[in-house]
């Protein structure tokens, strides 16, 4: 697995334990910190020289959860960033793995491939990709590069799409949200009417697992959520039960409050808590017959019972 100490993987790892699977890590570095894994196989940086054959040695699966997900910095050392990780780190590890026998890779990708807002559908898996920023295009290379795999390659590959991911470790815009909740901060969302699709990091775990064991997973695009999408008020309303607190929402006319964000330069966090971000995660349930372990509810409480630990 890569990523297995980052948000997604420590929760996949303790997962696949718990099934009486043997995990073994491709970390940066010879001792990394957490992690239920059985074994460590340091590779250093992803990337286009990365060496993976000591990693790939005996494998069955490869999960590939790694990536560059932010850089700081200007467009073009932005875009080379996640270019080298995301896309041509991606291409060296699936010759890899194809060469090492490998059977089955997962690879880890974004509902940023499909686009930034949905207006009246969800995304799906049949949709022609639109990424608009470095990482989303870097996250579509990633994908073509299993796409590519010659007809016949003993190395089956699943794709999977993820919208917002929340649980405990979540950082960045969730993490902001709930600290605003939290502390009682007025939030000017009571006029937003949109749809956001969001997935747990636990049921997010469980559906990895599902597509990497499923014969019918292989050559797909899945896009996976928790399966109820909810409105920008909605989710601060559920956070505010699961924090046991009373969210101040405000009524700002949405036009107005799109404008303040940009000429305070908070207008991309603005827009995605105002635009819709629906995908259609059908197709994983009826065709794997996967559902998710946990509510949003119930993952909204978990996170929560972590965000009070972490405050403590």
């Amino acid at each position: 697995m890569t990523g297995a100490t980052g948000f997604v993987g420590r929760v996949l790892c303790e997962l696949l334990t718990r099934r009486g699977l043997r995990v073994r890590a491709a970390t940066r570095t010879p001792a990394p910190a957490g992690g239920a894994f059985a074994e460590v196989s340091p590779v250093g940086e992803i990337g286009a020289q990365t060496e993976w054959q000591a990693a790939l040695e005996g494998v069955d699966w490869v999960l590939h959860l790694a990536a560059r997900a932010h850089v700081m910095g200007v467009a073009a050392a932005e875009t080379d960033a996640y270019q080298e990780v995301n896309a041509r780190g991606t291409a060296r590890l699936v010759a890899a793995a194809a060469a090492a026998g490998v059977t089955r890779l997962v690879y880890l990708s974004s509902v940023k491939v499909n686009g930034e807002a949905t207006a009246g559908a969800a995304y799906s898996a049949l949709d022609e990709p639109q990424p608009q920023d470095a990482y989303g295009r870097s996250k579509w290379q990633g994908e073509r590069e299993l796409q590519a795999l010659p007809q016949g390659s003993a190395l089956e590959f699943a794709i999977v799409r993820a919208p917002l991911v929340y649980g405990a470790g979540v950082r960045a815009n969730f993490l902001r949200l709930m600290s605003w909740v939290d502390r009682g901060t007025p939030l000017p969302f009571g006029s937003v009417h949109n749809l956001r699709s969001l997935i747990g990091v636990w049921n997010l775990a469980d559906v990895l697992l599902r597509i990497a064991e499923h014969p019918a997973a292989a050559g797909r695009v899945w896009m996976v959520s928790d399966g109820a999408d909810v409105s920008t008020p909605e989710l601060i309303r559920a956070l505010g039960r699961a924090l046991g607190r009373s969210p101040r929402l405000v009524r700002v006319p949405v036009a107005l409050l799109r404008l303040a964000a940009r000429l305070a330069g908070r207008g991309a966090e603005v827009q995605r808590l105002c635009a819709s971000l629906q995908v259609d995660s059908t197709p994983v349930r009826t065709q794997l017959g996967w559902e998710p372990p946990l509510t949003l509810a119930a993952g909204l409480e978990r996170t929560a019972a972590w965000y009070r630990s972490e405050a403590r």
